[in-house]
């Protein structure tokens, strides 16, 4: 008889734990999905981490990008292209002698890709003492920035990029 009381009380205690793989499987699945699922609503309900577009139509942008790539193509086409150069004093956009400073209009956009409250834009513009488009080095925080600068020059646009440490 004291026998079968120990047998009957090992069964009792290894039914009680019994895991099979499955279970184990659903049990830990369901784990990582919360595990994740946290971390996704942390990230969205926190202001620290901000989710902007980097183009907030982006839809209607993208609509155009035929038209941005000849403009590429233009800019890629010149034989002496605008020069981006950093100083002490800022950016300085130059462009080439063979372009009369009158004809070309246009404007320059500084994009922060870090942080959208510093992008910014310059229309180009020369003084006859200075034939290059200065952009303060106040206004620029140390860091990436993209420089894309559309002009025009009798007639025919253009488009170029760059990106540029301070």
């Amino acid at each position: 008889m004291k026998n079968d009381n120990t047998t009957t009380t090992n069964d009792v205690s290894r039914s009680r734990f019994k895991i099979n793989w499955g279970t184990a499987i659903v049990i830990a699945i369901a784990l990582f999905m919360s595990f994740i699922l946290y971390f996704v609503i942390k990230v969205q309900t926190n202001s620290k981490y901000d989710n902007e577009l980097v183009v907030e139509e982006y839809y209607k942008h993208d609509s155009h990008f035929q038209d941005e790539m000849k403009r590429v193509q233009n800019a890629h086409d010149l034989k002496n292209k605008p020069t981006f150069t950093e100083s002490t004093k800022g950016i300085t956009v130059a462009f080439p002698a063979e372009f009369e400073q009158a004809k070309i209009k246009g404007k320059v956009s500084l994009y922060r890709p870090s942080n959208k409250k510093f992008d910014f834009e310059i229309p180009i513009s020369f003084s006859e003492s200075n034939p290059t488009l200065l952009i303060p080095k106040l206004k620029l925080v140390d860091g990436r920035w993209d420089i894309i600068m559309e002009w025009q020059y009798d007639g025919k646009l253009y488009l170029s990029k760059e990106t540029l440490y301070l």
